[in-house]
């Protein structure tokens, strides 16, 4: 929070998360593939020229457009020195100081995995330090990738730590409308604690949360999990992440867990871009 980062976006994801905000007796079937926000914006999506100028909503995924396939026209497809290029151009100084690099989505770790030795590898990239991957935390890492992320870690710092690789991973619990049975996988989190610095962080409403985070936890301690937890309200625009704020604030007082903010929504209100 409050480090100065540059986000890149992967677009696909293997959840959709429509009952995120949804209460109970407007909860949707799984049969049901798309929130009806989604389902309206895609209806009129011809008056949309960029990303940019979709609308936020109030329910459901707040990236809809980097999950539903509908938004696919609106991806931008670059080589990797492209790419490297655009990200080094963000930059105040035009080259890696303090500044992070987050990957997300959609889910970074579903397909992408094979793409970042090259974009990581570019010259332009070479002065990066701090590199973070915000996933579902259901995708395994695979070998090739396990290792390349090994000795990036190895390159950048040959006498000792002086940055990191973090997996920020946010596990979706039973309000996103996600099957526990395919949302909750603590080997798979366990395995990338063996490259980097990892926590969960839970995106929760109410203290009706409680006892499903508890067992939660539990599970993943139990797999061996030794990070931190935090919880962050729920809501991509600001009248629903006001309205969960304080209280979820309150649960992790409560329950002895981090809290973490949407700093996005305090300072920009969610607005695309930030």
């Amino acid at each position: 929070m409050g480090v100065p980062s540059v986000f890149l976006r992967m677009f696909g994801c293997n959840f959709r998360c429509r009952n995120f905000n949804r209460y109970q007796e407007h909860i949707l079937d799984r049969s049901v593939t798309h929130n009806p926000e989604v389902v309206e914006i895609i209806r009129n999506i011809d008056q949309y020229q960029n990303f940019k100028d979709l609308p936020l909503v109030s329910t459901g995924c707040d990236s809809y457009s980097s999950i539903y396939p509908e938004f696919k026209k609106f991806v931008v497809k670059a080589s990797a020195a492209e790419l490297a290029q655009s990200l080094v151009d963000l930059l105040p100084y035009r080259q890696w100081r303090d500044e992070h690099l987050v990957i997300t989505g959609g889910e970074p770790l579903l397909g992408w995995q094979r793409a970042y030795p090259e974009l990581l590898d570019h010259p332009l990239m070479q002065s990066l330090r701090e590199l973070t991957f915000e996933t579902n935390g259901t995708q395994p890492l695979t070998d090739d990738f396990r290792q390349y992320l090994q000795g990036w870690n190895q390159r950048q710092f040959p006498h000792g730590p002086g940055g990191e690789i973090t997996f920020s991973v946010s596990p979706k619990l039973m309000a996103s409308g996600e099957l526990r049975s395919e949302a909750i996988c603590p080997d798979v989190v366990v395995d990338y604690e063996s490259v980097g610095y990892t926590y969960l962080k839970f995106v929760v409403d109410s203290q009706q949360d409680i006892e499903e985070i508890q067992h939660t936890i539990d599970l993943y301690r139990n797999a061996g999990f030794r990070g931190p937890v935090y919880l962050m309200p729920v809501g991509g625009v600001d009248e629903v992440y006001y309205q969960h704020n304080r209280a979820v604030a309150e649960l992790a007082l409560k329950l002895g867990l981090r809290y973490s903010a949407r700093l996005q929504i305090d300072l920009f209100k969610n607005a695309w871009g930030t």
